[in-house]
Formats: structure tokens, sequence, C-alpha cells
């Protein structure tokens, strides 16, 4: 879902040296992680102890969130409707995302799957609603629509949703939180751009942009260190890592114009999509001072989305048959 967004329109010392000292192919070994019978996959996320979540085309047709685990891609189901989506799993094997419901094929409801049990939490008042993160303390962030059929981030928390408000414009979504409970996402402001924000101890921050006037915010560390996407200057579309009040440009592949960061680790290693030379959006890793192209299963297309303690890498690769599938990239 986020990284759809970008391929469409680290510590102190990382900041001084990253952009852009050089770029390695990775020593990195590639996994097809299948799918659910069908043609397609997509990895979104992956915890701690390598369970990842994300959506496959089943056999059927219709796409549904999966956990896959040792080998093994499991189907989540639905609320009933015919369509799911996982986006994001905690260290407790918890999984949210959205699903149609049995009681509408337009309108998805957040969830929360566990122990083989999919709940819908609700919205906030209106007819559809998103989960995109949750940490270890069961807390859920999405976006939902409100009863006046405002689009607002909420978090969820011990069976209650609540609004988390805006930088004054109309609109926001939250990406991911994590165990502090800070929370990453995007808001309208009063002027009508729409900024990366970070919801704090009760505060909404406005982290600025790249010299544009786009940005969104899609991970978080618990060292609170954030990566996203802004818009630059001179127009183009750049990761960024934003640290205590300083966003950084994690610039690009040699040739590219464009890149998006996702995932984040404790270390401060981001994931994400760049082009290159040749236009093509390939996965990568910001890790020290380089940014590191990671390996396809053979074709010109990839993306990263998120990156765990031990260094393991999901996303998206496509095949030399033009097949997407979910991936796995290791050392």
């Amino acid at each position: 879902m986020k990284i759809a967004k970008i391929a469409m329109t680290a510590s102190a010392s990382l900041l001084a040296t990253l952009i852009i000292a050089g770029s390695t192919f990775a020593q990195f070994t590639v996994q097809d992680l299948g799918t659910l019978g069908g043609a397609h996959s997509l990895a979104q996320r992956i915890n701690d102890r390598g369970q990842v979540v994300g959506i496959s085309e089943t056999t059927d047709g219709p796409t549904h969130g999966f956990l896959w685990q040792d080998g093994i891609m499991t189907d989540l189901g639905t609320l009933g409707g015919s369509t799911s989506d996982a986006e994001d799993i905690n260290n407790r094997g918890q999984v949210v995302g959205f699903s149609l419901t049995s009681a509408s094929e337009v309108f998805n409801h957040a969830f929360l799957w566990q122990n083989g049990v999919m709940t819908d939490l609700g919205t906030l008042g209106g007819n559809r609603s998103l989960a995109f993160g949750i940490n270890n303390r069961s807390e859920v962030v999405g976006q939902s629509r409100t009863a006046a059929n405002q689009r607002r981030a909420f978090v969820w928390r011990n069976g209650t949703m609540s609004d988390l408000g805006t930088l004054g414009g109309d609109r926001s979504i939250a990406f991911s939180i994590n165990e502090r409970g800070w929370i990453v996402g995007e808001s309208r402001t009063v002027t009508g751009e729409d900024h990366a924000v970070l919801w704090a101890d009760g505060a909404i921050v406005d982290l600025g942009t790249l010299g544009g006037s786009f940005s969104s915010a899609f991970g978080i560390n618990e060292h609170g260190q954030v990566v996203g996407q802004s818009e630059t200057a001179d127009g183009e579309l750049h990761a960024f890592l934003w640290e205590n009040g300083t966003m950084t440009d994690l610039g690009v592949l040699p040739g590219g114009v464009f890149s998006g960061a996702v995932g984040i680790n404790a270390r401060g290693d981001a994931v994400g999509i760049s082009n290159d030379s040749s236009g093509f959006g390939r996965a990568v890793l910001w890790d020290g001072d380089s940014i590191t192209q990671l390996p396809s299963l053979g074709s010109t297309v990839s993306f990263a989305n998120d990156i765990n303690a031990a260094g393991q890498i999901v996303g998206m690769s496509r095949r030399p048959d033009g097949f997407e599938r979910a991936v796995l990239w290791t050392k």
C-alpha cells in the first residue's frame, strides 16, 4: 500500500555520509515466497521472528492477506467479503490490515488477526477503515472515515479507536507505530500541502520536507528515527531519514531521479525503492555510507518494504515471466 504510492508519484555519522558515497550490489540471496495459488504476491512486513505478512492472489482470483513462516504461506481469510490485505505483524504474531466485510463488497474495515481469528476494529463513525501498523503492545494505527466522511489517522488501543487529528487540514493517515507509542504518517496542512508527521506524547509534529511541498513518513524505529519520501526543491521525490528535528536526503541510485524509504530497523538500516539510469525501480538498502541495490528474481522491477533486527528484508520482485512475487532477502 505504502510502496505503491511511492512508485506512483542511521545514526548521526550515517547522516553525514549517506548522500551518496557509492552504490554496490548486495551480497544477498533472494527467495520467492510463493503465492496462495494465484500468480502474484507481495510481502509487506517482517517481524523479528522471521514471520512475513502480505497479500497474494488466491487460486480463485481474489487477493487475500497471508502469513508466511518456515516456508508455509497461510491464508488469513477475510471479514466475510471477497478480499483482504495484511499490512503489518508484531513480534507476538498479531497481524493487522483491512478486508471487505460480509456487509459490503465496497468498503474495507481494519482488522486485527490473532490465533486464527480476524476481528473487525470498526471505524471512526464512517463506512471504511484501514490498518497499517501495530506494535508489540497491540496498539494499531491506520486511517478511517469519520461520520462526516473525513479521512483521519487513528490509533486503536484496548478496543477504542481514536482520531489523531491533523495539521489543520482535512485529512491524515498513520502508517507505523513504535513501542513508545510514537506514530508516523502524513497530514494535510492548513495551506493544503501534505506533510510527513509524528504524533508523540500527545502532540503532532510537522516533519517538514526536503524543499518541496510534499512529504510522507512510512516507518519509525525504537530510537525515533523516521523514514519516508519527500519532494525536493528540484521537484524530485527522494527517500529521507528524519532524526532529532533534521530531515536528511538519502539519495538515489546512480542515474536515478526518485527514491522512497519504507522500513527501518533498530540499527537505522532503511529499505525501499530507487530507480536507476534505466528508469526501473529497484529494491534498495541504505546502511552505513552507501545505497545498495538488492538482487531480483531475474527481471527489472523490485522494491523492499521492511527490514527486521536480523537484517532480513521483504518486498516484491518481478520474475522474467512477468509475475510479481513476495520475496525475502537474506545475507
